[in-house]
């Protein structure tokens, strides 16, 4: 397993606010929110950016936009909207090198986002 945060959490070696998880993926809510919904969705295996994902992850990928979507759902967010974002490197705002997915709602969220 991963070194990070988000590994720990992953392995159960670390708590979190757990909301969704399966054989592959694990949702909890981010500690420092941006939204009054603020999940991050995280798949178990270690990748540490989106650009180290190879084709052989190309179904873990669309089960980690899946569970964004059982998320949304279960967090009552689904049908009035939100958003997901991936961050890709240091430059794009990420700070935990574990892949992982916001998913972003309960408030209006402007485009560009500020």
């Amino acid at each position: 397993m991963s070194d990070t945060i988000f590994g720990k959490i992953a392995s159960g070696e670390m708590s979190a606010d757990i909301v969704y998880q399966d054989d592959d993926v694990v949702a909890f809510r981010d500690i420092s929110p941006q939204a009054p919904t603020h999940v991050l969705v995280i798949p178990r295996k270690p990748i540490p950016t989106l650009n180290d994902a190879t084709p052989a992850d190309a179904e873990l990928l669309g089960k980690l936009l899946l569970a964004a979507a059982k998320v949304a759902e279960a967090e009552g967010i689904a049908e009035g909207g939100y958003r997901t974002v991936i961050n890709c490197n240091a430059g794009a705002g990420q700070t935990v090198f574990h892949l992982h997915l916001h998913v972003l709602g309960g408030r209006p969220l402007q485009w560009p986002p500020g």
